[in-house]
């Protein structure tokens, strides 16, 4: 039996989470910044953390919040799969 496709399919799979996560980090931090903004008393803190979030995002994505969430996304996606790569090479699974 062949070790590519074992090896394809942990490389797949470590990239869909190593994008996943970043996003879902950033994305919980404006949840939970914009329930924030909804409580009477800590309405400004609110606001700004949601401000400071997507300047983060913005500053990545050239001006675009959205384009910053992928481009980190995409970026943790690459440095995940070569991490995997080089976790196979020095543990091969057919030993």
């Amino acid at each position: 039996m062949s070790i590519l496709p074992d090896f394809l399919r942990s490389l797949i799979l470590t990239m869909v989470f190593s994008f996943a996560t970043p996003i879902l980090i950033v994305g919980g931090g404006l949840a939970i910044a914009i329930f924030v903004r909804q409580l009477p008393f800590l309405n400004a803190i609110g606001q700004v953390g949601i401000d400071q979030i997507l300047e983060f995002l913005a500053i990545f994505g050239s001006g675009n919040p959205l384009q910053g969430g992928l481009i980190i996304g995409t970026t943790c996606s690459l440095v995940g799969a070569l991490f995997d790569t080089y976790a196979s090479s020095q543990n091969p699974r057919g030993h």
